[in-house]
């Protein structure tokens, strides 16, 4: 933070206190929670204990009644703004301090006149219903998902992360549900067709982190290394419950052995649990004590691949990670959340290189981070990684890829930069000093900078603070066969003159031998003195070790030799970089790339770079092609890939390939092929389908099946799981062959209760925007943007950014393009990140307009 800023903030801070001291309230009464009312509500009141009862009936619609008290300290006695998203009507009965008081709310808040309020300790007790929206009801079980500022759509709180807090929770539920919430269980009492559960009192949360769940769930309790754990599941397949559960519990047990050892910080919570969700909206959800992952990434069987495996490793030990990243220490504000998404991120990464090696490690980063944040970086709607937050109701707007990938880079780069040693010992002196607190970004700066001698504060301006990544060009000059100077050179993508300091090889490639150079980047200009006098090389490798960040030159000796460049590493980060080329449009035409990746398929042995390359195949086949050139190469594609599952050896590399035949095939003869696989449930040699398989197989054979036909009925009938049934049966009006019936499915997602299982719909909607469904879908195109700010207003976080991505993400029609940029001009004052996230989604839509035309 700079001088003008803090200056500005204690100005803002010393007159907040002012008008407080004055017993007027200087705050603006607005919808949302505002940067204002939370550092008015953080200077005036203190240590917050929260007691909560919700009673749950059976039936899913039935209102949710539930009772509150609130302790708390008040500093200066102002007039207090309690957040609760929710109609007046929601609200019974409201006293303070032992005292019924008349309800005023207003603009999504209660609000507490200063008269009601005295110095010290006060108590408010509250009577109202329980908002529906973030409890996540479904027939049979339910799950509180907070995160940004939901709590105060269900329940009055104070609703910003700053404002830690105690949570006394009961919940009164049928008696056949099983239930799990931050604290441990205390005690339950039965009484007729419900029971009562009483929790502990919770450690010290922010709102966003306090949640439960409750539903018909199998419940398993294990013990590891003195550590008692609990997992509830609705997983009925007897063969992943064998498969998945032991690997689930001891994955937990390693990452917090691992976060242990390298924080110096024994688990900071009471309790150890997690909840496995169908279709949960993330990955998975942090909470201390209840864990929400979503169930089909724990839950694999034999048919899983080596990727799935380490994914779910990873996720888990993201989420482990969080305790101490972001639940221990929490970011004060949320423009700060950046901060606990990177460090789990980075740690999950820690945990992953530790369990599988530094090779495997090495890998799955590049591989897992680089893609997804070029992917926004060099869109024109690039954000940088700290963003500008005025009001918590934007907050979902600021997660993405720049934070979940660009951020984890940037880390490892500061890493690299202070050296491992110093920067743990400043990690362990930050989480030390802040735990069961919250800290900003410049606070740990503040602290990392007293391990190093790097100026940490240029370096924070050009990675943090900024969006977009370098282009990087080299020099090469020659004394006969002699190397006389060789030199790289970077600026911005966008043409501005920026230097991202960072670390990277490059490798001179000879046809016996080959020689690596470390390039340290902190100028404009990096000139390789150690290069000066060798050999002139058959070709050269830029960002070997994929740990450089930026668009990288592609020898063109490289396309000829790439599946002879013999380090996995190092091939991933050739294809990355040959696409990204081809993307700029500084080499590789698509035709060309296609075909070098289908050239690939039957001789890339790697799993992890198998699957990276048949990603980018598919890309390419579906956006960067037109209609007419897919049509006359399709057959062709399908004979390559199906050949080289064939002569791939190992079951993983197999289905890898199958399910791109999946994805590509558009012949009556391929179709026919798959159809006869489904309908015999006999999967090709060397390849294991399951249940989940055929399930997929079943909805793409009806998308690409242009007669009428019984396929998903039957599939239906085949599932036995409820919840699966259930998204099958929500997915099929979107795959139906009849027009009308495909518009009445997204007619009906402009009404919310039809967009509850965000997954579902995203899932749906890449089935209904689907290529070869675009003729008549395309209309759809300009209502879902005006959908947008809706979907943001009401949807969970990663929600908007989903929710465009499933739609634009293989158009690369003029007409698609028009619609997008006649959208945009005709909202000039739009939401800033939601435009950005317009942008970012349909970038390969713009740049197919230049690559294909």
């Amino acid at each position: 933070m700079n001088t003008i800023t803090k200056y500005f903030c204690f100005l803002q801070l010393l007159s907040a206190t002012c008008f407080a001291q004055q017993g007027t309230n200087p705050v603006t009464i607005e919808p949302g929670v505002s940067l204002t009312l939370a550092n008015s509500r953080s200077a005036a009141i203190s240590n917050i204990q929260y007691r909560l009862h919700f009673t749950v009936p059976e039936v899913q619609t039935a209102a949710i009644l539930a009772s509150e008290s609130i302790d708390f300290k008040v500093n200066n006695v102002i007039e207090l703004q309690i957040d609760f998203k929710q109609n007046a009507d929601h609200i019974k009965q409201v006293s303070v301090n032992g005292k019924a008081i008349p309800i005023d709310f207003r603009a999504e808040h209660i609000l507490v006149r200063p008269e009601y309020l005295k110095k010290g300790y006060n108590h408010v007790e509250i009577e109202f219903i329980a908002g529906n929206e973030s409890l996540n009801r479904n027939k049979d079980f339910l799950y509180a998902l907070f995160v940004p500022d939901h709590a105060r759509t269900v329940f009055p709180c104070f609703d910003q992360p700053d404002l830690k807090a105690n949570f006394l929770l009961s919940l009164t539920v049928p008696t056949d549900w099983k239930v799990m919430a931050n604290a441990v269980k205390k005690d339950s009492l039965v009484q007729g067709t419900s029971i009562t559960y009483h929790f502990n009192n919770s450690d010290k949360l922010p709102t966003y982190l306090f949640s439960f769940t409750a539903g018909k769930y199998t419940l398993i309790n294990r013990e590891m290394k003195n550590n008692k754990m609990e997992f509830l599941h609705r997983e009925t397949d007897s063969a992943k419950i064998k498969f998945s559960v032991d690997s689930v519990f001891l994955a937990h047990r390693d990452a917090i052995d691992f976060l242990e050892d390298w924080t110096a910080i024994k688990y900071p919570f009471q309790k150890i649990g997690f909840v496995s969700i169908p279709d949960f909206q993330f990955g998975g959800m942090e909470h201390p004590g209840e864990v929400q992952y979503k169930a089909s990434s724990l839950f694999l069987d034999q048919g899983a691949t080596k990727d799935q495996f380490i994914s779910r490793s990873n996720l888990i030990s993201h989420e482990t990670a969080h305790m101490w990243f972001g639940d221990l220490v929490t970011m004060k504000w949320f423009n700060d959340v950046w901060m606990k998404e990177v460090f789990a991120n980075f740690m999950a990464d820690k945990v992953t290189e530790k369990l599988m090696g530094k090779n495997t490690f090495d890998l799955k980063f590049l591989q897992d981070h680089y893609p997804a944040a070029y992917g926004v970086d060099r869109t024109l709607g690039a954000n940088p990684i700290r963003q500008q937050l005025d009001n918590l109701q934007e907050a979902g707007s600021m997660y993405g890829n720049i934070i979940y990938h660009k951020a984890p880079i940037m880390m490892r780069q500061l890493e690299l930069l202070m050296g491992k040693q110093n920067f743990q010992q400043g990690i362990r002196e930050y989480l030390k000093k802040y735990s069961y607190g919250n800290a900003t970004w410049n606070d740990l700066i503040a602290i990392l900078s007293k391990y190093t001698k790097s100026d940490l504060l240029s370096w924070n301006k050009v990675w943090v603070n900024e969006p977009g990544r370098p282009v990087f060009s080299y020099n090469i000059d020659y004394d006969k066969d002699k190397i006389s100077s060789l030199s790289i050179s970077q600026n911005s993508e966008m043409g501005e003159a920026r230097v991202w300091p960072q670390s990277f090889t490059v490798k001179l490639v000879y046809p016996t031998y080959s020689k690596l150079l470390v390039v340290n980047t902190s100028t404009a200009k990096t000139d390789l003195m150690e290069a000066k006098g060798l050999p002139k090389p058959q070709y050269i490798l830029f960002n070997a070790n994929g740990a450089g960040y930026g668009l990288f030159p592609v020898d063109k000796e490289v396309m000829a030799n790439l599946y002879h460049i013999t380090e996995p590493l190092e091939r991933a980060a050739a294809y990355i970089n040959t696409y990204e080329n081809m993307l700029s449009g500084k080499s590789n035409k698509t035709e060309e790339l296609l075909t070098v990746f289908l050239k690939g398929l039957a001789v890339e042995k790697n799993e992890m770079n198998l699957r990276l390359i048949v990603g980018y195949l598919a890309n390419i086949y579906w956006t960067f092609l037109t209609t007419e050139e897919r049509h006359t190469m399709h057959e062709s594609v399908e004979k390559t890939i199906w050949s080289a599952m064939e002569q791939q050896q190992t079951q993983n590399n197999k289905k890898i390939l199958f399910n791109t035949y999946q994805n590509v095939y558009l012949s009556a003869g391929a179709g026919k092929r798959m159809y006869d696989i489904w309908l015999k449930q006999i999967a090709p040699d060397g390849i294991k389908l399951l249940e989940d398989d055929y399930s997929a197989l079943a909805l793409t054979l009806a998308l690409k099946t242009d007669t009428v036909n019984t396929i998903l009925k039957e599939q239906l009938a085949r599932t036995k799981n409820e919840d699966r049934k259930n998204r099958l049966i929500y997915l099929m009006p979107a795959l139906s062959l009849d027009v009308k019936e495909r518009d009445h499915f997204f007619d009906g997602l402009k009404e919310r209760k039809n967009r509850q299982k965000e997954a579902w719909v995203t899932t749906a909607l890449s089935y209904l925007h689907h290529p070869i469904r675009q003729k008549t879908s395309v209309r759809y195109l300009k209502e879902s943007l005006d959908l947008l700010a809706e979907i943001q207003k009401t949807g969970d976080i990663f929600f908007p950014q989903s929710w465009l991505a499933a739609i634009f993400s293989n158009y690369n029609s003029k007409e698609a393009n028009a619609v997008v940029q006649d959208f945009l001009k005709s909202h000039p004052g739009y939401n800033q990140k939601l435009k950005n996230k317009i942008l970012q989604t349909t970038d390969n839509l713009a740049r197919a307009q230049k690559i294909m035309h």
